[in-house]
């Protein structure tokens, strides 16, 4: 490992390292209940940090497709909000890459009944080749 940085409150940390000879960049959230998007577009302001070997992965308290909700309900304002910050940063959601049909929801809210995914595996788009080669690979 070549630096760990965390923030405060324990809402982040960015681990930067290699893994076979190559640099990567390791960024585990939580984002705040309230807010995520907000949060989460906060995040540009690692860009130095963040580039195209970054995962980004973590409990993002919202779902980003409506398949990740079991109601099928459109995706509200702060889901799109946080698409819209992942698009600036070029990042994407790899799971729904590789399933983009595929519904699955290990959260379920017993206030609204309803079951939805809120935890992501990001990574940049430039990188998405080599996630589905490895996906392939069973690695």
């Amino acid at each position: 490992m070549k630096t760990i940085t965390r923030d405060k409150v324990g809402r982040y940390i960015i681990l930067k390292g290699s893994i076979q000879q190559e640099d990567i960049t390791l960024v585990n959230i939580y984002a705040p209940n309230i807010g995520a998007p907000t949060y989460i577009k906060n995040l540009e302001d690692f860009k130095g940090e963040i580039n195209s070997n970054t995962i980004i992965a973590g409990d993002f308290n919202t779902p980003l497709t409506s398949l990740d909700r079991s109601s099928r309900q459109k995706i509200n304002r702060e889901a799109q909000t946080l698409n819209e910050a992942l698009d600036q940063m070029v990042f994407t959601d790899i799971y729904r890459e590789l399933h983009p049909k595929t519904a699955e929801f290990p959260f379920f809210s017993s206030a609204h009944g309803t079951f939805s995914k809120k935890d992501h595996i990001l990574g940049h788009k430039l990188s998405l080749y080599t996630f589905k080669k490895h996906c392939s690979e069973g690695l």
